[in-house]
C-alpha cells in the first residue's frame, strides 16, 4: 500500500471562510446539509408510518435504523466503485436512488417487510456515494483546510439532524406521514439537481482507482460486478490490513460507538429514575450540543498540532463524565455531565490529517466509505450491547458508567501509539480553491 503525498505537515491554521470559499466543497457541503436533513425527516417519518401501520414498537425501531447496519456490507463489497466511477454520476445517483426509495414509500402501498427490504437494499450503496464526495473533499481542500472542512461538516450534520427531526414532526403532523415522505423526496431531487448541473464532469481516471489495482487488472474492471465485488473486498482488505490505517479506524470508531451505546440508554435511565415527563429530551439534546461546542472550538481557535496533541485528552474527556452514572445523579448534574462528554468528540478533528496521510491515493473513496459504514454499523450495535449490560442487573446508570470506562481505555490504547506532535512542520501551501475537485 503506498500512501498518498498528503497535505504539508505544517501547522498553518486555515479559517472557516478559506474552507467556503472553494466552491466545491461549498456545493457538496450545502448539498450534504440538505441531505442530512432529508434523512432525519425520511428515517423518522418512516418508522411513525411503519407504527401506524402495525402498532408495533419492535418493527418501528427496526424502521429507524434498518438502514445502518446493512452500510458496512455495502463498504465491503462496492466501496471500490467509490474510486472507480466518475463522482458527478455517482453523487447525483446517490440522491436520485434516495429520492426514488422516499417516494416509492410515499407513493406505493408495500407490505411492511417489502418496505423495510427496500430500505436496507438501497442503503448497501451508501457508502459508494459518501464514499465518492468524501475523496472529492480531500482532494479539494488541503492541509488544514481539510481539517476545519470535517468540522464544518460535522457542526451542519448535527445541525441538520436536528431541524431535520423537528421537520419531519411538523411534517407528520401537517400532512401525514406519507405526504412527508414525499417532502424528503423534493429535498433529495433538490440535491441531485444541484450537483448534476454544478459540479464538473470528472473523469474516472481524474480520482483514482482501487488500493492495489492497476487499470487492466483481474478484478479491476468496473464494469463486471462480479469485478467490482472482488476489487472492493481485496481494496477493504489492503486497507484493513495496514495497521496504521487500521489502528486510526479503530480510534475514530470505539470511542464513538461507546458513547452512542451510552446515549442509547438516556430514555431508559430517566424513567428509572423517575424524571418528569420531557426531561430525556432535554438530556439527550446535551451530547449534540457538546458536539457542537467541541468542534467549534476546537476547529476555530487550536492550531493543528495542538489539536493532534490533545487526541488522547479529548478522548478521556469523552468517556470520563459517563463514570458519574454510577451514582446515578439527578437531571441538572446528568445534563452536566453529557454535555461535558459531548465536548470530548472533538478528538476526532485531530485524527483526519493523519489519517488522510496514511490513506492510499487510489482508496480514498472506498477508505472514507468504509470509516463512515463502519462508524454506523458500531453506532447501531453499541445500544443493543449497553442495553443487553443493563438488563443483566448494572441498571442504566451502572450500563453509561461501565460505556465511559470502555472510553478511557480506549484513550489509553491510543497513547500507547498515537505521537503527541506531528512529524515535523514544513511551511503549508496556502489552501488552493483550484485544486482537484470534491
Amino acid at each position: 500500500m503506498t500512501p498518498t503525498a498528503g497535505p504539508a505537515q505544517g501547522d498553518h491554521r486555515a479559517t472557516y471562510r478559506e474552507v467556503l470559499a472553494e466552491p466545491r466543497f461549498r456545493l457538496l457541503f450545502s448539498t450534504r446539509t440538505v441531505a442530512i436533513t432529508a434523512d432525519a425527516l425520511r428515517i423518522t417519518t418512516f418508522s411513525v408510518l411503519v407504527f401506524s401501520s402495525t402498532g408495533s414498537a419492535l418493527l418501528s425501531a427496526v424502521a429507524f435504523g434498518i438502514g445502518f447496519i446493512p452500510q458496512l456490507f455495502g463498504s465491503l463489497l462496492l466501496g471500490s466503485l467509490a474510486d472507480r466511477l466518475p463522482p458527478r454520476a455517482l453523487i447525483t445517483g446517490g440522491y436520485a436512488l434516495t429520492c426514488a426509495t422516499a417516494l416509492l414509500l410515499a407513493v406505493v402501498r408495500m407490505p411492511v417487510a417489502a418496505s423495510l427490504g427496500v430500505v436496507a437494499l438501497v442503503s448497501l450503496a451508501t457508502p459508494v456515494f459518501h464514499g465518492a464526495s468524501s475523496r472529492l473533499v480531500a482532494q479539494s481542500l488541503k492541509g488544514d483546510a481539510y481539517v476545519l472542512g470535517r468540522s464544518l461538516s460535522n457542526i451542519a450534520s448535527a445541525g441538520a439532524q436536528v431541524f431535520g427531526l423537528a421537520l419531519g414532526g411538523a411534517a407528520v403532523a401537517a400532512l401525514g406521514p406519507r405526504r412527508a415522505l414525499a417532502v424528503s423526496a423534493v429535498l433529495y431531487l433538490g440535491c441531485a439537481l444541484a450537483v448534476r448541473l454544478r459540479l464538473p464532469r470528472l473523469r474516472a481516471g481524474e480520482t483514482g482507482g482501487t488500493p492495489g489495482c492497476t487499470p487492466g487488472s483481474t478484478g479491476c474492471d468496473s464494469g463486471a460486478d462480479g469485478g467490482a465485488v472482488r476489487a472492493s473486498l481485496r481494496g477493504a482488505g489492503l486497507l484493513l490490513r495496514d495497521r496504521t490505517v487500521r489502528r486510526l479506524m479503530l480510534a475514530q470508531w470505539l470511542p464513538v460507538a461507546f458513547v452512542a451505546g451510552a446515549e442509547g440508554l438516556i430514555v431508559a435511565y430517566a424513567g428509572e429514575r423517575g424524571f418528569a415527563p420531557g426531561r430525556y429530551a432535554v438530556l439527550m439534546g446535551c451530547l449534540p450540543v457538546g458536539m457542537l461546542v467541541g468542534d467549534l472550538l476546537v476547529g476555530r481557535f487550536l492550531r493543528p498540532r495542538n489539536r493532534e496533541r490533545l487526541v488522547v485528552p479529548l478522548v478521556a474527556l469523552a468517556g470520563l463524565p459517563l463514570l458519574g452514572f454510577a451514582a446515578e445523579p439527578g437531571v441538572g448534574v446528568s445534563s452536566c455531565l453529557l454535555l461535558l462528554s459531548g465536548l470530548g468528540y472533538a478528538y476526532g478533528l485531530g485524527l483526519q490529517r493523519p489519517f488522510l496521510d496514511a490513506l492510499p491515493e487510489d482508496g480514498q473513496g472506498q477508505a472514507f466509505g468504509l470509516i463512515g459504514s463502519g462508524s454506523m454499523t458500531l453506532q447501531g450495535v453499541g445500544p443493543v450491547c449497553l442495553g443487553a449490560v443493563a438488563a443483566a442487573g448494572t441498571g442504566t446508570g451502572g450500563a453509561i458508567a461501565l460505556a465511559g470506562g470502555a472510553v478511557v481505555l480506549t484513550a489509553g490504547w491510543i497513547r500507547t501509539w498515537h505521537p503527541r506532535t506531528s512529524p515535523a512542520p514544513s511551511p503549508a501551501p496556502a489552501p488552493s480553491p483550484s485544486t482537484a475537485a470534491h
